[in-house]
């Protein structure tokens, strides 16, 4: 169930480009490069991303007004888990 849950936040978590205005022009902003920050990067981005996107498939699970076949409660389940793991494993790399 971990690994399906997993495998489902990977394939949701996709950036999306930026949107045109009503003209088709990409907003200036929207062009500018993004400054690296002073302190070293982020080792695990994937890792944070794959936290966010199970968070957020959590909470519309829990906010759903069906249980997807039966396999609402587990589904639950396994995103505790595999948030709670992705977790340890950050936290593990940082001792």
């Amino acid at each position: 169930m971990t690994a399906f849950a997993l495998a489902l936040c990977f394939s949701a978590a996709t950036l999306a480009a930026p949107k045109a205005s009503a003209s088709g022009a990409v907003p200036a902003a929207a062009l500018q490069p993004i400054a690296e920050p002073a302190a070293s990067p982020e080792p695990h981005p994937e890792i944070r991303m794959a936290i966010g996107s199970l968070r957020r498939a959590k909470a519309h699970l829990e906010a759903a007004a069906h249980d997807f076949g039966g396999h609402r409660v587990e589904a639950l389940k396994g995103a505790d888990e595999a948030i709670h793991q992705l977790e340890l494993c950050l936290k593990f790399d940082k001792n």
